[in-house]
């Protein structure tokens, strides 16, 4: 049964600067008004259920350091809008059902030393982009369907 999920109200919430939710049977989608949560320094959403989309307006989360959405149920590309968040240092999106190919844009982000996408349904190669980052110094694409170039 359904324990619950995170309302779309929450954007309303402009002050909130932690979201640590990790291990709490939440379903459904990620509401695209957490792109108002603009001061978001944390956001823990992993070993949930939740299903749907990353909603692109996470790249409005311009202050985050870091991304917690591994162990759910996610589905869809991973947002282009990801390299907008020019303060991530670590992007923790393993074990879900992500489909489609790396963005480009993700080699944008240059403080980022943890990159986990493994246990997905990705495809394509690894951009040039990603390749030639300099921060990086985690990357784990295992299980999934990506070639080198």
């Amino acid at each position: 049964s359904e324990i619950g999920s995170l309302p779309s109200e929450i954007g309303y919430l402009f002050n909130l600067v932690h979201i640590s939710m990790g291990s709490n049977q939440l379903s459904g989608s990620i509401p695209c008004e957490i792109g108002n949560l603009s001061k978001l320094t944390e956001f823990k959403l992993y070993s949930n259920q939740l299903t749907g989309p990353i909603p692109h307006e996470i790249g409005y989360l311009v202050s985050l350091p870091e991304i917690y959405l591994d162990s759910n149920q996610l589905t869809g590309p991973l947002p282009r809008e990801l390299g907008q968040l020019i303060n991530l240092t670590a992007i923790y999106l393993s074990k879900n059902q992500l489909t489609g190919s790396l963005p480009p844009e993700i080699g944008q982000l240059v403080n980022l030393t943890s990159l986990n996408l493994s246990y997905n349904q990705l495809t394509g190669h690894v951009p040039n982009e990603i390749v030639n980052m300099k921060s990086l110094r985690y990357i784990s694409l295992e299980y999934n369907k990506v070639s080198k170039n």
